[in-house]
């Protein structure tokens, strides 16, 4: 089961739309962790998500993962996103 694992505090803009963004996480049948971002748009309630832009260990390490991202990183995610939802 998925869960919300960081909120940011930063938004994306793209085309004059706020984009929020969080981090989301899972726990595989491995034991490990997989991360993700969701980008939810503030205008029309749009989501776009990435594919797995992480593995880790554990939740704690998923964690220290997501508030390590620079806004440069959110931003690329967001490509990589939009490149994602197009498909």
């Amino acid at each position: 089961m998925s869960e919300a694992i960081h909120a940011f505090r930063t938004p994306v803009i793209f085309g004059g739309v706020t984009w929020q963004v969080e981090a989301w996480g899972a726990q595989r049948d491995d034991g490990l962790w997989e991360g993700w971002l969701l980008f939810a748009s503030t205008g029309d309630g749009d989501v776009l998500l990435t594919s797995r832009e992480t593995t880790q260990p554990n939740r704690n390490a998923l964690v220290y993962w997501a508030t390590g991202l620079e806004p440069v990183f959110l931003e690329g995610a967001f490509e990589r996103a939009r490149t994602r939802a197009a498909a």
